[in-house]
């Protein structure tokens, strides 16, 4: 399927009434940072806490009247928005998930009626997990990230965005297998084609970005992070959300754990937000000093709130976290 604005402004009548126009607010502290209005979109508004649920009411809005249900892998915040859609529709949702996803974003999912299986260490064989199922029990399977409705449902962000602040010079977006990135380039670009989409994410695990580097989709080895939802991989068959990455973005740029830990710390401390490690990828760019010269007006997305909250308390009261094989050093906001 080629994607166009059209399907994004179908999109969003699709979603009315499910997923919320969430607010862009200017940050003061990260604006005098950047020289310019540094704008939040604030996903965390949305009723699952998430951006996904933009991308999964698109998707299941558009199953058959006859469908017995759906199946998804995710790192967490696809699969809330798939069981609410699910719910909502009187569905079965079935998520598939690794050992390395957080126990409280499995909580929240089983808490809105989907079952979860948990499935190896890595997001690849949730995958599979998600494909038998669909195989064996007659489910229909939606990708996080690699689905027309879903990248469609996600550039609602981008219709957004540009009504909002016309203004707008670069967009600053979480990136990880590239349903939202691929999404609000797609509407960004073709509302204003000179508006800069950056595309960031985790220096550890990156599958866009070191799939970009190579010129096809690669598979890389999943790690631990506090940008959790970005983790997993793009897909070796990736039939859509890669092709538009590559076409559409016009930088990715890479933080460090370090980076990203200040930049949690940042945004809860000056903007007083409970917000997930894979949302402030784009303040560390910024914090980080990676982000070209600033001209215009800056918007990042805010994508999600489901955060472990003892990793997030670690991380706003200045101590040590551990992920996997390597720990954070704790630093004191502002020392």
């Amino acid at each position: 399927m080629r994607l166009a604005l059209a399907d994004v402004y179908a999109a969003r009548s699709r979603i009315a009434g499910v997923a919320l126009r969430t607010p862009l607010v200017p940050s003061p502290y990260l604006s005098k940072i950047a020289g310019r209005d540094f704008l939040l979109k604030l996903e965390v508004a949305q009723p699952i806490g998430a951006f996904k649920l933009r991308g999964a009411a698109n998707a299941i809005a558009a199953l058959p009247a006859t469908c017995a249900g759906v199946a998804c892998c995710s790192t967490g915040n696809h699969g809330r928005g798939i069981a609410y859609a699910a719910r909502a529709r009187g569905l079965r949702a079935v998520v598939c998930m690794s050992e390395l996803v957080p126990q409280a974003k499995v909580d929240g999912i089983r808490a809105l009626g989907a079952e979860v299986r948990i499935k190896g260490r890595s997001q690849d064989e949730a995958q599979i997990e998600s494909a038998r199922l669909c195989e064996t029990e007659g489910l229909a399977e939606i990708s996080p990230f690699d689905d027309a409705h879903v990248i469609a449902g996600q550039g609602t962000i981008g219709l957004e965005l540009l009504e909002d602040r016309p203004d707008l010079g670069t967009i600053l977006i979480p990136l990880s297998g590239g349903g939202l990135a691929a999404g609000i380039a797609l509407a960004a670009k073709a509302i204003k084609p000179d508006i800069r989409v950056i595309g960031v994410s985790m220096d550890r695990g990156a599958a866009m970005h070191a799939s970009l580097q190579a010129g096809h989709p690669v598979e890389v080895e999943e790690v631990a992070s506090l940008a959790d939802s970005l983790g997993g991989g793009v897909g070796l068959a990736n039939k859509l959300s890669f092709a538009l990455c590559r076409d559409l973005l016009d930088d990715v740029i890479l933080v460090t754990e370090d980076e990203i830990y200040r930049a949690m710390q940042t945004l809860y401390y000056e903007d007083r937000l409970v917000a997930e490690g894979a949302c402030v990828v784009g303040i560390a760019a910024l914090q980080s000093g990676k982000l070209p010269a600033l001209k215009e007006p800056v918007a990042t997305i805010i994508t999600g709130r489901n955060v472990d909250m003892n990793v997030f308390t670690q991380v706003v009261t200045g101590q040590d976290v551990t992920l996997g094989d390597m720990t954070v050093k704790g630093q004191s906001y502002g020392a």
